[in-house]
């Protein structure tokens, strides 16, 4: 959709979608993962916003929840409890149901914009110099081929992309894995009364500690309730019991704060596990010979661990790229697919360093070892996020980072790195960072009835 809304000003836009889209923030089948927390940080929103102008205020309207970073954030980072500075940046909180059916609402409408739902898209057409239509199926089962000048994979995961460009005769890119063996589990909870502007609160794993890596995060969303994903990299993974779901957010995290919160709240839905979480990366923007009319983006390209929650920011900035190119030299443009190619890279390439770089460190991580230089910056971005916990210039700097707002490079300029050379300014926090009114709202109510588990 937002891939639509990058071009429907230049042209005629089709788009060719497997499942029946629901009228409102309703569960599809095509996004299963939608069942757990969607991060949706302010360098996505911001991208999401430039293509769909009032988009941000309709999702509130929604009743999606615009929270301060890290203002609205309890968060045990790996180097501790993360100070709740003034507003740096910004997250979107709400399901991926109400996210998504917002925006579909937004481009779906209009004379240039055609969905067609149950439509199986089977191959592409034209040749290995350039892509010249797609060929489907519809949903009685009738084979259609659909001419276009430029064809865009936003498939997601599951894309087929190579396999497609293989028969082609299109040299294939290269790829790289990085397997931490990760799995998740989420449930929804009735949030307790009198926490309707609650923080996002999370709890993070140390990678430099030898033991598989276990999180927990509470993320509000639409409705009064609370989205709550755990998850474990291999040997530490959760499963779907719903008696271990509260134990393992109590006893098996850093710190019991989200399995004592949880504790308070009242469970709506059965435990969700996923366990497809491979960052698998395509380098497309690698292949000499990229054809014309052809066009990849979002997780078509890449996927992440989705603990990072970077994929739908990733997909949004490769979409503002898209759309800045058709603009600059036109959509039928000899070389725009590659000049594309290459501008949707920059972003995924930022994701992709975050993800990996902790993701090969924790215990039976499967993937390509960093190197010497990789290892160099991975202690410097230890000392960073150390000193993140007590000096705001460079929490500033990291939260910028961390949510596509700034390059990676940001890390590096001066100022920041003769921070990071003198440390916390600060000493370190010994409780969760919550105000005296978010302990009441919770754990100053009594505890309902049944509902405490593990």
């Amino acid at each position: 959709m937002l891939a639509a809304a990058a071009l429907r000003a230049y042209a005629d836009v089709t788009v060719v979608e497997r499942d029946a889209l629901p009228d409102g923030p309703e569960p599809r089948k095509g996004v299963p993962q939608a069942r757990h927390a969607h991060l949706l940080w302010s360098g996505g929103a911001r991208a999401m916003e430039d293509l769909l102008p009032g988009v941000t205020e309709a999702w509130l309207a929604a009743g999606a929840r615009r929270i301060a970073l890290p203002t609205g954030l309890v968060s045990l980072q790996p180097h501790g409890w993360l100070r709740r500075w003034p507003e740096m940046q910004f997250m979107i909180a709400c399901s991926r149901d109400l996210l998504e059916s917002v925006i579909r609402a937004q481009v779906s409408p209009g004379p240039r914009t055609t969905v067609m739902e149950r439509t199986e898209l089977l191959g592409l057409e034209g040749g290995a110099s350039r892509v010249t239509g797609v060929r489907v199926r519809m949903p009685e089962g009738e084979e259609r081929v659909l001419e276009a000048d430029l064809v865009v994979d936003a498939s997601g995961r599951g894309s087929r992309a190579t396999s497609w460009l293989d028969a082609l005769g299109v040299p294939q890119a290269p790829m790289e894995e990085v397997d931490s063996g990760l799995a998740y589990a989420s449930r929804i909870f009735r949030a307790p009364e009198g926490t309707e502007d609650y923080p996002v609160v999370n709890v993070q794993p140390d990678a430099a500690q030898p033991v598989p890596a276990r999180s927990a995060t509470i993320v509000p969303i639409e409705g009064g309730r609370w989205l709550v994903t755990l998850s474990g990299t291999r040997g530490g993974q959760p499963t779907g019991s719903a008696e271990e779901f509260a134990a393992f957010a109590r006893d098996d995290v850093r710190h019991p704060l989200v399995g004592e919160l949880i504790a308070r709240a009242e469970p709506l839905t059965d435990v969700v596990v996923t366990r497809s979480t491979v960052n698998r990366r395509r380098f497309f923007e690698k292949v000499k010979d990229w054809p014309d009319g052809f066009v990849a983006l979002g997780d078509a390209v890449a996927t992440y661990n989705p603990i990072y929650g970077h994929g739908m920011s990733v997909a949004a900035q490769g979409a503002v790229a898209l759309r800045e190119h058709v603009v600059e030299y036109g959509l039928t443009a000899p070389g725009l697919a590659r000049r594309v190619q290459r501008a949707v890279s920059r972003p995924v390439a930022t994701a992709w360093e975050l993800a990996t770089s902790t993701d090969i460190r924790y215990p039976g991580a499967i993937g390509k070892q960093p190197s010497g230089a990789q290892k160099l910056l991975g202690r410097y971005v230890n000392r960073l996020m150390l000193t993140a916990t007590g000096r705001p210039l460079v929490a500033k700097e990291f939260l910028g980072v961390v949510t596509l707002s700034a390059p990676i490079t940001a890390l590096l300029k001066p100022e920041i790195a003769l921070a990071v050379l003198r440390g916390p300014r600060r000493p370190p926090l010994t409780e969760p960072p919550l105000t005296n009114e978010e302990r009441d709202a919770v754990f100053g109510a009594p505890e309902p009835s049944g509902t405490r588990e593990g």
